[in-house]
């Protein structure tokens, strides 16, 4: 199933989701298949996980320069409709990771973020969404890390229970907690 199709078939866990998802479909049916890209100046897709050790117990976090603060893995679609792979490669590049499976293939969680104005690259950016699909990924702790310099400064793996105490952005703090429990969920706990 593609990005689009996970989008779509996606069954809201709350509120929230369900009209996000309204929103995107709306979207999806006016802009088709440039929400894959950056291009979109309005909305682009991203996808975006949540790394859990096998138990769940400890969540691998990432120090994002651009946000200060601790959180998910993740990054912009640029024209791959595969949002589960996209999550996967970036929770590779963005930790050192060399190997990461999904938890379960299904989306997770759906969201459409507001994204700030800034500068990247020494080019402005306007103010834009995000369209995010996150998931829940497992990887062995043992394997070595490493930062992805430009991105982030600090790469470590924390006790799941801490991971909202250490994300200084108020607003994706109740997006980790819906990812964890769907995790928790999906794993049948």
């Amino acid at each position: 199933m593609n990005g689009f199709e996970q989008l779509l078939a996606h069954q809201p866990c709350c509120e929230q989701e369900a009209a996000d998802q309204a929103v995107v479909r709306r979207l999806i049916a006016r802009e088709g298949e440039t929400l894959l890209t950056r291009d979109n100046p309005v909305a682009h897709l991203t996808a975006s996980a949540l790394v859990f050790t096998p138990g769940l117990d400890q969540v691998l976090l990432v120090h994002h320069n651009l946000y200060r603060s601790w959180g998910w893995v993740g990054g912009h679609a640029d024209g791959q409709a595969d949002l589960l792979a996209v999550a996967m490669r970036e929770a590779m590049e963005e930790t050192g990771l060399t190997s990461v499976t999904p938890l379960c293939g299904d989306l997770l969680s759906l969201d459409l973020l507001p994204v700030s104005a800034h500068r990247k690259r020494g080019r402005y950016l306007p103010p834009h969404l995000h369209i995010s699909a996150a998931y829940a990924l497992l990887a062995d702790t043992g394997q070595p890390l490493r930062i992805k310099v430009g991105e982030n400064s600090g790469v470590r793996w924390v006790e799941t229970d801490r991971m909202a105490a250490l994300c200084s952005e108020p607003h994706m703090r109740p997006v980790y907690e819906k990812i964890r429990s769907a995790a928790l969920r999906a794993a049948g706990r």
